[in-house]
């Protein structure tokens, strides 16, 4: 009985110590998982972050890129001078250098009063589409006289021109050795499309 306490006495310090590891090691195995969750917690919301700046460049650069886009076609519409009111002054100088370099002798034009497209909604203002009829009548010597003409007229970039009809007709002249007369008459009614920003800085 006396060497069995003995015995006792003597593993009790090795076994205080053990257990005490063992409390030790659970404490430091908790820690550690504890510390795992922390990190993968973190890990997550970093990425998530991430993401969301990732999504947010994105944006800044689509909306960038549309910008972009909206500036390049506004300078193409203001060096086509389709931007603002109308230039008649400017489309009756076309007609006229027309005439003069295709040597048509017989044109004739009129521009009706303009008239409101459409207004589109925009910010800051509306933007409204015009557009001006002209009326032309010319005498052909041939059909391609008068699609040399609507080219002449589209490259003059005074607004921008859509051909709404044209016809052809024989004026029933008979070919003459003397002279070269026309022998068709084109008759046109042609758009003349400004636009008009209104919350455009003047």
């Amino acid at each position: 009985m006396t060497s069995m306490r003995a015995e006792i006495r003597r593993l009790a310090a090795p076994l205080a110590v053990a257990l005490a590891l063992l409390g030790a090691g659970a404490v430091l195995v908790w820690s550690a998982g504890s510390a795992l969750a922390t990190a993968q917690r973190e890990l997550a919301a970093a990425q998530a972050e991430r993401r969301q700046a990732s999504e947010r460049l994105a944006r800044i650069a689509e909306e960038e890129r549309e910008v972009k886009e909206k500036i390049d076609l506004y300078r193409r519409l203001k060096q086509f001078n389709i931007l603002g009111e109308e230039q008649r002054l400017e489309w009756a100088d076309a007609i006229n250098r027309i005439r003069r370099e295709r040597e048509l002798l017989d044109l004739r034009d009129q521009v009706e009063r303009q008239r409101l497209l459409v207004s589109a909604p925009g910010k800051p203002a509306n933007v409204d589409f015009y557009a001006s009829t002209m009326k032309v009548d010319l005498a052909l010597l041939h059909e391609e006289d008068l699609m040399r003409f609507l080219a002449d007229l589209r490259e003059s970039g005074n607004a921008f021109y859509s051909v709404k009809k044209c016809a052809l007709t024989r004026t029933g002249q008979a070919l003459s050795g003397a002279t070269i007369s026309p022998r068709l008459r084109g008759e046109c009614e042609i758009d003349l499309i400004t636009i008009v920003d209104r919350g455009a800085k003047k």
